[in-house]
């Protein structure tokens, strides 16, 4: 089974023509249809709002097509927190779920008046003494053990180093609400990637009861109940997209039964998707370079890790399409490789493909959530450039490759690389 890339054969030469190998590529259209698909799924809550998990793809140009579609960002870092500012988001279009915060990030923070989701019970007076607590905050749950859908473990909180026991977010809320924040979010990450179209309701489940108990109990307001990321993509060829509107009619039927009956029917949903809103609408374009013939088959690209790290690191498959052979037969097994000096820069292990030349380009699909922003320098490697394949057809350059002369800026303060090009 294959997958079919959302740039044609004819297309990808003509961008090629123009823009060398290696660099990721982006669909506008397939971005802002996902981003309306959500929407959707989620109009019947009034306050819902998609915060884009920006460490998922950091590119100015596409959190501004996502800001068009009225998404709002979720930042971890000063760096992220500086780039949305830039981009005009403010107040309730930025949550920052950051978690062993520098005092620097919660000031900053404070100062554009984000909405704060705190990782730790410890924060609460970190925080009061580095920007000030404000008078709505988040709180981010971790409920231990397994999370389980039917027989599935869909994932593992307690061996996760994020979010506070129930036990303190009880204590928290009380503390907050002793020292005058008046109302309350709540946050939760419960799994990674989730294909399940349960995952989503079943967190939203652990959530809305966690909400009621602290309303019943401590009388705390709450204002939003945060899902946060984990929804996930198909790499694989024969999986399916999560169904999104049936993810949402299901959570739907949930808070009308729990929380509608308790006069909390005008909390506000939010998700912090990044992979679902991105992922497959990305691709890392490359051109195969060498042959290698020892006791495998070889092929070695333009690309490396430092482009797409996570089959390195994670085992991650991502499918690959041999550009202008997609009909053709898979009678070939190979290791798609990269230039590192590390065995783990592998695209793809005993991949069944077409038979790849030389000057063949490939397409290595799924990259447009955690694929350039994972990227890094080892070997001196440098980062290629990104592409928007716009609405209209026409491709946009949005972020240049890295040069030489990029990668020795941080000895600017010194002349002992002076005259490197």
């Amino acid at each position: 089974m294959q997958k079919k890339p959302f740039v044609s054969h004819e297309k990808l030469k003509e961008i090629t023509a123009r823009y060398p190998t290696p660099f990721h590529l982006y669909d506008e259209a397939g971005i802002r249809r996902t981003a309306r698909e959500v929407s959707a799924a989620f109009a019947w809550n009034r306050g819902f709002k998609e915060y884009f998990a920006v460490k998922a793809c950091p590119n100015p140009f596409i959190l501004k097509i996502l800001q068009q579609e009225g998404c709002g960002v979720d930042c971890a870092s000063m760096t992220e927190l500086k780039l949305a500012e830039a981009l005009g988001f403010s107040g309730d279009q930025i949550m920052f779920s950051s978690n062993e915060t520098p005092a620097e990030e919660y000031e900053y923070a404070r100062k554009l008046d984000a909405i704060i989701n705190l990782d730790d019970i410890t924060h609460i007076n970190f925080l009061a003494e580095h920007g000030g607590l404000p008078e709505r905050i988040c709180l981010r749950y971790n409920p231990g053990g397994e999370l389980l859908i039917g027989s599935a473990i869909m994932g593992q909180p307690d061996a996760s180093k994020f979010g506070m026991t129930k036990q303190q977010i009880f204590s928290a809320v009380k503390a907050l609400m002793r020292l005058g924040v008046k109302r309350f979010g709540l946050h939760a990450l419960l799994a990674s990637n989730a294909a399940d179209n349960n995952y989503y309701p079943a967190n939203a489940m652990i959530l809305f009861e966690l909400a009621l108990e602290l309303h019943r109990k401590l009388g705390a307001e709450i204002f939003m109940v945060n899902l946060s990321g984990g929804v996930g993509i198909p790499y694989q060829p024969e999986q399916a997209m999560p169904d999104i509107g049936k993810i949402g009619a299901s959570i739907q039927e949930t808070f009308s039964d729990l929380m509608s009956p308790e006069g909390l029917g005008d909390i506000a949903l939010a998700t912090e998707m990044g992979r679902f809103m991105t992922g497959p609408h990305g691709c890392l374009v490359a051109t195969a370079i060498h042959k290698k013939h020892i006791y495998k088959e070889y092929i070695g690209l333009d690309a490396c890790a430092v482009n797409l790290m996570r089959p390195a690191m994670y085992n991650a498959y991502h499918h690959i399409t041999v550009s202008g052979k997609e009909d053709a037969l898979c009678d070939h097994v190979y290791d798609v490789v990269g230039s590192l000096c590390e065995n783990n820069d592998k695209f793809a292990v005993d991949r069944a493909l077409p038979e790849i030349n030389d000057g063949d380009l490939v397409i290595i699909h799924d990259t447009g959530a955690h694929g350039y922003s994972m990227g890094y320098n080892y070997n001196g490697k440098l980062k290629s450039a990104e592409l928007l394949l716009k609405e209209d057809g026409e491709v946009q350059l949005i972020r240049r490759a890295e040069t030489v002369k990029d990668y020795f800026a941080t000895f600017d303060f010194c002349d002992i690389l002076k005259g490197v090009e």
